[in-house]
């Protein structure tokens, strides 16, 4: 007997995965130096069990599409929620660094799939018009999910032990799998022969450029090297472009991006990121290293963009009914350029009201910008892309992120070479004034929108 869909339930089984996955990726820096001393390790070497878990995920997204094509969403995103929390439940237990990089490259194969196949399962079984609010609940868990996750692992590493920071994904991983079981449809698709060709040259760029991201904003290695290790996956990533050019039958194909919607929401994704993703990045470690605050401190006080979000939320719908989705992300990306470029004013001596005002603020163009394009991106999307469509979504975004902190680190350390060290303050700033300029850019990408894109979704 098939099993009645339905559109919240599924948003909830990928709120689940998201949080999961949101939380994971910040609650471990807080604990790492807590970690590096109880398995006797530098902290310095603790960055390969973030890495070890990176550049698993970028090995395997490509490859969770035809996956859950051929298995069945459900199967799928079951199997990919108890990896992830069999690799959790391992980390906590590991007695050496080699356990725990072990232990997060399994958190990282389940970590690869989980979100490109809920994305999958919503894009084709819930209708368009009601994709909006579908994603406006599964987005609260993904914006989040990186804020509350520096604030948890601090306390949890002070108060218990840092074992808790990776256990605590076993209730959240059950509730996935109970949900899931219950209202998750196992959806296939025909498929053609996998693409080996195409997989090794996208996942080898997807992995490279992705290292390539992390070791930029490292000490411990050469930026000639990072710079090395992220142009040869741009190299990768370019013979896979002439690869596939024309083809149908593989991996990712490019006939995906002549979806108009899905191209420049795909762009506009990158853009918000290389704009927004150094926030997270930039705050704390300004208010730690320039204002001297406690790093438990630093993390509440990030906590209004996350309160925002969320209550945000509501409005978002009536928002795209009432100004259309072109007009929306026009006006919505020039504030967010204007707001990050008005974090350059920050300083010790800001006002708490003024500095809660203006991330209150950017919270609410963050939410409302993450699901206006999210939901246009794939609003297009027919039966037989939707596959392809979803993963390469998970792709840029996991690329954006990366990126966004790179460029963020680069920009950061530039500026610091050009100012004496008790001007640091102001090297945040004209970083903060840089990564601005993407939300401009954002401005000219959306206006090419078309007033009627994304009329379906109402």
């Amino acid at each position: 007997m098939e099993k009645a869909v339905s559109p919240r339930s599924l948003a909830w089984i990928a709120a689940t995965a998201f949080f999961m996955q949101a939380l994971d990726t910040t609650i471990l820096n807080t604990a790492l130096p807590t970690i590096a001393t109880d398995l006797h390790q530098s902290p310095l070497q603790m960055q390969l069990a973030v890495i070890s878990y990176a550049l698993t995920v970028a090995l395997f997204i490509p490859i969770s599409g035809w996956l859950a094509d051929k298995y069945g969403t459900l199967n799928i995103f079951r199997f990919a929620v108890t990896m992830f929390v069999l690799g959790s439940v391992s980390c906590a237990f590991s007695m050496s660094l080699e356990m725990l990089i072990f232990s997060r490259i399994l958190q990282g194969f389940g970590g690869a799939m989980m979100m490109p196949v809920a994305r999958l399962a919503i894009i084709r079984t819930v209708p368009k018009n009601e994709l909006l609010p579908i994603w406006n609940l599964m987005a609260m868990a993904g914006l989040t999910g990186p804020i509350i996750g520096p604030i948890l692992g601090g306390w949890l590493v002070t108060y218990a032990s840092w074992h808790w920071i990776f256990l605590i994904n076993i209730p959240i991983g059950l509730v996935g799998i109970l949900l899931s079981s219950f209202f998750m449809p196992n959806v296939k698709n025909q498929l053609s022969k996998f693409d080996w060709q195409g997989f090794l040259l996208f996942a080898s760029g997807l992995v490279c450029v992705t290292l390539g991201l992390d070791l930029i904003s490292e000490t411990f290695v050469e930026k000639w090297q990072a710079s090395s290790v992220l142009g040869m996956g741009c190299l990768f990533l370019l013979a896979y472009y002439f690869y596939a050019k024309g083809k149908s039958e593989v991996l990712i194909p490019l006939s995906l991006f002549q979806v108009r919607t899905y191209n420049l929401g795909s762009w506009s994704n990158l853009f918000i990121r290389l704009c927004g993703s150094g926030i997270p990045f930039l705050l704390p470690l300004m208010l730690q290293v320039s204002f001297q605050y406690s790093a438990d401190y630093a993390g509440y006080m990030v906590t209004p963009i996350a309160i925002s979000s969320l209550i945000s939320k509501p409005f978002i719908r009536p928002l795209l009914k009432w100004l259309g989705y072109r007009k929306l992300l026009m006006i919505n990306s020039l504030c967010m350029a204007v707001a990050v470029g008005l974090m350059c004013l920050l300083t010790i001596n800001t006002p708490l009201w003024a500095y809660i005002s203006l991330l209150f603020i950017y919270g609410i163009i963050l939410s409302i910008m993450f699901t206006s394009v999210n939901t246009l991106t794939v609003s297009e999307l027919d039966h037989h892309n939707a596959s392809a469509g979803s993963t390469m979504l998970s792709v840029i975004q996991q690329v954006g992120i990366g990126l966004g902190i790179a460029v963020s680190a680069i920009a950061l350390n530039f500026y610091r070479s050009f100012v004496a060290p008790e001007m640091l303050q102001q090297a945040f700033s004209y970083t903060f004034l840089t990564s601005s300029i993407f939300g401009v850019i954002l401005f000219f990408i959306v206006a090419k929108l078309d007033k009627s894109d994304g009329e379906n979704l109402h």
